[in-house]
């Protein structure tokens, strides 16, 4: 199985990884070996597609040699282009939008069959009730604990793919997070398209807050980290929760997408610049340590050269430690597609490349400055020459940097205190004794 895009994506993936496990079906690492292969797609952006169709083509060409039997494709692509779908890729022997995990096996072992494609462009129920074949390392783990989206900026078609917010209610979060715990979990990293919206629809009231003080309160957890963020729902007392609830990670991804007014007002973003400038300066004075990470938009229709130069401004001024930026991609359908104003595909790349390296002197110059210091970290994995691959609390996993780490009693999931010995570029090499009584000293968590 190839799974593509982001986190949320990771956690269809390894539902439909259990189902066919749980259906007699072997995974096989090496996809020549393979009687069938399943792409679970992305379709954010035009980017995204081409990946899917790149990752769809190398399937194909196994099954003309002969190598495999059957392609079979999920996820966003199907669910965006619907009926299309088998038009545009006519060589795919099954496939399925937003669906129940039980829905694709069937739907595989069908077209295994021989008899002929099969496919489901009807959207069925969502549900994450039900065993997951995880393919992070053991200590840490996505927890969804919503689907879909209510904001509808106006550059992106998730809602229009994976429908309107959906929160699972509490206590089911709670029953998945001890069932990963006992699978090993140390790290739970909160994932939704909107995670501060946790709770707006089934509640009427956002209750991430809670949500994370009942997680902690299992005891159960080193850290547990904030991933998207939106700052329209970042509250006071989602602040205050993250600076005081032991065991929440100091560190936040909050994707602001732009700086200026009329751009925010455009994106549909529901905040102003000066309220996302706000909300930073509390951000930084309430919770001590915090590693920040935010995401932008270069290019959106109405970008002029002064309103872009007002974000490179604000990059400079407010120092973020983690970011990532991307280029604006037209999307069919999406309110942006159809203003004014639209900025030249080269001058957009200009212009991504130009923040980039702004940032990087920036990401660069923390890294040095954390030299010398100690700062808790976990490690990931074996790395060469008896190295270790970790992360200090500010990086989450996949997404942000990493610590090489050298040491005593080191393993996979070993939580400790690193002492940091050099910069290189954006990562960093440390020193790292895991005892039974190793006490942080700078943590990620209250």
């Amino acid at each position: 199985m190839v799974s593509l895009g982001c986190p949320k994506n990771q956690v269809d993936t390894e539902r439909i990884l259990a189902s066919f496990a749980l259906a007699g079906w072997m995974i096989c690492e090496d996809p020549a070996d393979a009687d069938l292969i399943l792409i679970n797609t992305c379709s954010f952006i035009e980017s995204a597609r081409d990946e899917a169709l790149a990752e769809i083509e190398r399937a194909v060409q196994l099954k003309q040699e002969g190598l495999c039997q059957a392609v079979a494709v999920v996820g966003c692509l199907v669910q965006l282009w619907g009926r299309d779908f088998p038009r545009r890729c006519p060589a795919v022997d099954a496939w399925a939008g937003i669906c129940e995990p039980d829905h694709v096996v069937a739907l595989c072992e069908k077209a295994l069959q021989r008899t002929g494609a099969s496919g489901s462009l009807v959207q069925r129920a969502r549900s994450d009730i039900g065993p997951r074949l995880r393919i992070t390392p053991r200590h840490y783990a996505y927890l969804r604990v919503a689907e879909g989206c209510d904001n509808r900026c106006a550059y992106c078609q998730i809602p229009s793919i994976r429908g309107p917010l959906c929160s699972r209610p509490m206590d089911e979060i709670l029953d998945e997070a001890r069932e990963l715990h006992d699978d090993g979990v140390l790290e739970l990293c909160l994932i939704a398209q909107d995670t501060a919206a946790y709770g707006v629809d089934l509640y009427r009231e956002g209750r991430l807050p809670e949500l994370i003080r009942q997680l902690s309160a299992l005891d159960m957890f080193h850290w547990i980290r904030l991933l998207y963020v939106h700052p329209a729902h970042c509250s006071d007392e989602l602040i205050r929760t993250v600076a005081q609830t032991p065991h929440a990670c100091k560190y936040l991804d909050l994707p602001i997408q732009h700086i200026n007014d009329e751009l925010l007002e455009r994106m549909n973003r529901r905040t102003t610049g000066e309220g996302i400038r706000r909300l930073i300066g509390k951000l930084r004075e309430q919770i001590d340590g915090l590693v920040l990470r935010t995401s932008l938009i270069v290019g959106l229709p109405g970008e002029t050269l002064e309103r872009f130069e007002e974000l490179m401004a604000f990059v400079k001024g407010t120092q973020f430690e983690r970011l990532g930026a991307f280029a604006y991609s037209p999307e069919a359908g999406t309110a942006a597609a159809t203003l004014d104003g639209q900025v030249p595909a080269g001058e957009t790349i200009r212009r991504l490349d130009e923040l980039m390296l702004a940032h990087q002197q920036i990401a660069l110059e923390h890294a040095q400055s954390r030299v010398g210091q100690k700062i808790e970290c976990v490690v990931d994995a074996a790395s060469a020459g008896g190295r270790w691959s970790g992360r200090t609390y500010g990086d989450a996993p996949e997404i942000d940097t990493i610590i090489e780490l050298t040491g005593r009693g080191l393993h996979p999931g070993a939580f400790g205190t690193a002492t940091v010995t050099a910069a290189n570029g954006y990562d960093l090499a440390g020193r790292m004794d895991v005892r039974d009584d190793d006490q942080p000293a700078e943590s990620g968590h209250a």
